[in-house]
């Protein structure tokens, strides 16, 4: 391969460039998805998901990756356009709302969005299909051409099972693009409802866990463990976002309309009540369990206190100046200041707070 060298006459719109990816940068959203979604019900590891259910870190990308993914949001009307043209009935939108077909269960707390459904197959003309369309690089597209989306892809697989579960259908018709050269893997998938129970009763546990379930793995080198967003907070000492999912007195309900209720405020907290926590935010203990023992507590005057396993001092999650409020503690890069005599010395003198 011939090798590219730098022209000192080419005139690269590099400002433009930052400032178009700053601008999807902004745009995207909140970075908090408020229920378990079926696009993901099919990973491995139900600690990951835990955390993501529970907020454990705000989901955040960089442009590029953002423009993959409403590259990948486009596609679908062009896919959808094909089947059409090939004669094919295509359903996109809900008659009874004109909107994207949704689905929630398990109190509202479970769900997701199907990208639509067809009927008139050749393969099969009468019967109707669940459709999912994703892009592929080439890689993995040839991946899929080789062995199927149940074993290249089977967190896709799990999606569409849970929407034939939803719908009642029992085909599914899954479509990748490569996005290298455009090729099409179509794929007729059959519901196996023995596999749909097991992923709704994993999404049931999950939400009704208090505490984190087991990881897919102890060794943080496991290759899933090592590129997951959540790696630090289940092997090292990375301390979740003070949001009230992290907070031992929030409950997520499961009577309907996604409700959460809060113990120490005897009340529901929405949305965003969620995602700001309140001064009364108290780690579930088990967040902390990586560097810290709980050791003793009191619900009425609501603090936790904790023995550091890196230094043997004691401090407490609670409220200033004697306790550690639970922003410093996400806060605290060097989880061995915690308790340190010296240091709350120092706090409770100049109602001084750690930050870092």
């Amino acid at each position: 391969m011939a090798k590219l060298e730098y022209r000192a006459d080419l005139k690269l719109a590099t400002a433009t460039l930052e400032a178009i990816e700053r601008s999807v940068v902004a745009s995207q959203d909140n970075g908090f998805r408020e229920h378990l979604g079926a696009s993901v019900i099919g990973r491995p590891c139900e600690r990951q998901l835990w955390y993501a259910f529970r907020w454990a870190k705000k989901s955040s990308h960089d442009g590029r990756t953002l423009r993959l993914f409403a590259r990948g949001q486009r596609e679908e009307d062009e896919i959808f356009a094909l089947l059409r043209n090939a004669g094919i009935e295509v359903v996109q939108t809900d008659n009874a709302t004109g909107r994207q077909f949704c689905f929630s269960h398990i109190g509202g707390h479970f769900g997701g969005s199907m990208d639509g459904a067809c009927v008139g197959l050749p393969e099969a003309p009468a019967k109707w299909h669940v459709v999912e369309c994703k892009t592929s690089n080439a890689k993995s597209f040839n991946e899929l051409e080789k062995s199927g989306v149940k074993k290249v892809k089977p967190d896709h697989w799990a999606q569409m099972q849970m929407y034939m579960a939803w719908t009642g259908m029992d085909r599914a018709l899954y479509i990748a693009v490569c996005k290298d050269d455009d090729r099409l893997h179509l794929e007729r998938i059959e519901a196996d409802h023995g596999a749909q129970k097991m992923l709704t009763d994993k999404a049931q546990r999950i939400i009704a866990s208090a505490n984190p379930p087991d990881g897919i793995s102890t060794d943080p080198s496991w290759y899933e463990c090592k590129w997951c967003d959540y790696s630090q907070i289940c092997h090292g000492t990375e301390v979740p976002l003070p949001t009230c999912r992290s907070c031992g007195h929030s409950t997520p309900e499961i009577d309907g309309n996604a409700r959460w209720s809060c113990a120490r405020h005897k009340a529901d907290i929405d949305a965003s009540m969620q995602r700001e926590g309140c001064g009364a935010h108290r780690y579930i203990p088990a967040l902390l369990s990586n560097f810290a023992e709980a050791v003793d507590g009191s619900e009425p005057d609501n603090w936790v206190q904790y023995r550091n396993k890196k230094t043997g001092y004691t401090f407490i999650n609670g409220a200033m100046p004697e306790g550690y409020e639970s922003e410093e503690i996400h806060a605290c890069e060097c989880k061995d200041v915690l308790g340190d005599p010296a240091v709350q010395e120092f706090r409770q003198t100049f109602s001084a707070r750690v930050t870092a």
